[in-house]
């Protein structure tokens, strides 16, 4: 078997590096209701994707667990222009990502509110944090959110075509509902028509008959 000489090996993990996005994983402690802030010198254009997940202590148990009480507020802003990237609140463990669309210092804030009861202290429970940043090439494209771009627009264009669905089946119901309404209307009138012919039939026949009655009753009366 050929031998790999050591150089080769050298340049291959030099290239696979290459190949790797820039990963800042870290954790950090700090108490619920406060918040924590970190600065990254990013150039333009570029993708960056955050994954975080919130622990609490729980001295019953003795390790941590994903609260339940707490929610999470992240931040991002340019320092230099001021512009907000990411204004969002969620839950204790997900994602965030945006696009330095400006070279410069980008803010990237952690914000926690406590919604539960303080301990028998009253203090607030302390939260770990563990936090993956990781930092995209320039102008390439974040294809997991086009991913989930594209399956918004598909739910999107689902749920208006169940309202387009929606919409003819109320047309055809109300098509249908005219169309009743048209068949009693003429079904009436047609009555109507016909209420009003057998009127006049009887009006005619009550004048013949007394037509007839008074030619009798005159005849009668001449040859007396």
């Amino acid at each position: 078997m050929a031998r790999v000489k050591p150089v080769t090996l050298l340049w291959l993990a030099v290239f696979l590096l290459t190949l790797v996005k820039h990963v800042h994983p870290l954790y950090f402690y700090f108490e619920a209701g406060s918040s924590k802030c970190f600065f990254e010198q990013l150039p333009a254009d570029t993708i960056v994707v955050g994954h975080y997940y919130l622990e609490e202590w729980d001295d019953k148990q003795g390790h941590f667990d994903i609260p339940t009480d707490v929610s999470l507020g992240i931040l991002v802003k340019h320092l230099d222009s001021e512009h907000t990237l990411v204004n969002s609140r969620g839950t204790p463990d997900g994602r965030f990502a945006f696009n330095s669309h400006e070279a410069g210092n980008h803010e990237i804030c952690f914000q926690t509110e406590f919604q539960g009861a303080p301990t028998h202290a009253g203090r607030l429970p302390n939260l770990r944090m563990h936090l993956d940043i990781i930092i995209g090439d320039t102008h390439r494209s974040n294809t997991e959110a086009d991913k989930e771009h594209t399956q918004d627009l598909l739910s999107r264009a689902r749920a208006l075509n169940a309202k387009m669905r929606d919409l003819r089946k109320e047309q055809q119901y109300q098509r249908e509902r005219e169309m009743e309404f048209r068949n009693t209307s003429e079904s009436v009138n047609s009555l109507v028509v016909w209420c009003i012919v057998f009127q006049i039939i009887v009006v005619i026949i009550c004048c013949i008959w007394q037509l007839f009655n008074l030619r009798t009753f005159f005849e009668d009366k001449k040859f007396r």
